[in-house]
C-alpha cells in the first residue's frame, strides 16, 4: 500500500515554523575521556576438559542431622490452638487428668492401626467418655542413609492427622502429648467432643 504524502496546511506551516523557530540546537556530545571507556575484555581460552570425579547422589548428605521443613511433631501440637476448656487444658499438660479409656497401637502396620483407632475412637466418643489414651510408642529410626530422609515413628506421626480427619475430626475436640507418667513422646491424649 502506497500513500500519497500529505501536504501541510498554510495554518500548519504557519503553526510549524512559529515552533521549529523557540528549539534550540542539541550540543554536541563531550567526548568521554579513555580513562573511563570501558576496556576490552580479555577473553581466555577454554580450559581443558577436566574428568568428573565418580560421585553417588546424597553421599555428602549429614544423615544424622534433623532434616524436617516441618516443625517437629511435639511444636505443631504445642503451638496448636486449645480448643477446650484451658483450666482442664492445664491439668491435662500435667498429668493430672485420668484417662478413661486406652488403645495400644504399638506394634501394628499403618493398615491395621486405622481402622483399630477409628474403631476406639468412635465407641468411647459414643459411649459419653471425654478423655481417652492413645499409644503409639516413639518409633524406630528406619532411616537407610538414602538421599531422602525417612521419619522415626510412623505411627507416632500418623495418628494425629488421622485424628484431624473423618471419620474422626467430629468426635476429636483436643489432641495433646501425653505426660510422661502416661507415655510422654510415645502417646497422646484425645480429648473428646460431648456426645449428643
Amino acid at each position: 500500500m502506497n500513500r500519497r504524502p500529505r501536504h501541510l496546511s498554510a495554518e500548519e506551516r504557519a503553526l510549524w515554523d512559529q515552533v521549529a523557530g523557540r528549539t534550540q540546537p542539541i550540543k554536541k556530545p563531550r567526548a568521554v575521556p579513555k580513562s573511563m571507556q570501558p576496556r576490552p575484555k580479555k577473553v581466555q581460552p577454554p580450559e581443558q576438559a577436566r574428568a568428573i570425579e565418580p560421585f553417588r547422589v546424597g553421599q555428602n548428605v549429614d544423615h544424622h542431622g534433623t532434616h524436617d521443613l516441618l516443625p517437629s511433631l511435639s511444636a505443631q501440637l504445642a503451638g496448636a490452638p486449645v480448643a477446650m476448656d484451658r483450666k482442664s487444658f492445664g491439668k491435662l499438660k500435667r498429668g493430672k487428668l485420668r484417662p478413661e479409656g486406652r488403645i495400644d497401637l504399638h506394634g501394628m502396620t499403618l493398615d491395621q492401626a486405622h481402622p483399630a483407632l477409628v474403631s476406639f475412637i468412635l465407641s468411647s466418643h459414643a459411649a459419653g467418655k471425654r478423655l481417652v489414651l492413645v499409644i503409639t510408642g516413639k518409633g524406630k529410626d528406619r532411616d537407610d542413609g538414602g538421599p531422602i530422609p525417612t521419619r522415626m515413628g510412623v505411627l507416632r506421626h500418623q495418628v494425629p492427622q488421622w485424628l484431624r480427619v473423618g471419620p474422626l475430626a467430629g468426635a476429636v475436640l483436643q489432641v495433646s502429648e501425653a505426660h510422661l507418667k502416661h507415655g510422654g513422646h510415645g502417646a497422646f491424649y484425645v480429648y473428646l467432643r460431648r456426645h449428643r
